[in-house]
């Protein structure tokens, strides 16, 4: 089992920035990539960026490309989002997922394991 847990989230004006943590314990051996998700109210819970565990590449969502940098702390086993230049529409609920098969690491079905989400919140 592996245990997912989300922090770093806040209120913040438009153009700031917030860092997020996610912070993973159990039994992480063989997970083959990391993502964060984001789900506002009303809508689909929908895929922001992922790295994959070995070589550390990052994939990220059109809607943030340029804005977010995901990152990767192997011996805190932890990953970090770094959001800049927040707009409004990037308000919602942030959660990290892993999993620890093979698959698609931008889908939602592809992860088993979840945090309970991290709050952000821009304000225009």
């Amino acid at each position: 089992q592996v245990q997912m847990v989300e922090s770093g989230g806040g209120s913040v004006q438009a153009g700031g920035s917030l860092r997020l943590s996610c912070a993973a314990s159990g039994n992480t051996s063989g997970s083959k990539c990391t993502s964060w998700f984001r789900q506002s109210p009303g809508k689909e819970r929908d895929w922001v960026a992922f790295i994959y565990t070995v070589d550390g590449r990052t994939v990220y969502a059109d809607s943030v490309k340029g804005r977010a940098t995901i990152s990767r702390d192997n011996a805190k086993n932890t990953v970090y989002l770094q959001m800049n230049s927040l707009k409004p529409e990037d308000t919602g609920m942030y959660y990290c997922a892993a999993s620890r098969t093979n698959g698609n690491c931008a889908a939602r079905s592809f992860y088993p394991y979840w945090g309970q989400g991290t709050q952000v919140t821009v304000s225009s």
